[in-house]
């Protein structure tokens, strides 16, 4: 049997200030991953004014299995680059070709038998 709370939620008193009133709001889940994941921009402003301006690109996790054979990220561009070369261009006007796959019911199948 779990023990009743001795303090009155009233009389509690946890630190925070009036204006930081909570309740009735909700936080968005992954609001800020999402923005890391496009990238982002940093800007430094040094002492002499000048303004240091740094991207940084979209972060890409690669799974252990193949991180084993990559071990930085120069050896994984070059890889793709590699890839890259070996895929055709893609021509101006060029459609993607269209299959067709049905997949035929076990009824059917053994209807035809």
């Amino acid at each position: 049997m779990k023990k009743a709370n001795k303090i009155n939620p009233e009389e509690y008193d946890d630190g925070m200030l009036p204006e930081y009133d909570f309740r009735g709001k909700k936080g968005i889940r992954g609001k800020y991953y999402r923005d890391l994941q496009k990238g982002y921009t940093v800007r430094i402003h040094n002492e002499d004014g000048t303004v240091t301006i740094q991207h940084f690109g979209p972060i890409i996790r690669l799974e252990p299995d193949v991180a084993e054979y990559f071990p930085d990220s120069e050896s994984v561009n070059n890889a793709l680059r590699t890839l890259i070369a070996l895929v055709p261009e893609k021509r101006i006007g060029e459609t993607k070709a269209k299959y067709k796959v049905s997949k035929k019911s076990a009824k059917r199948v053994a209807a035809k038998k």
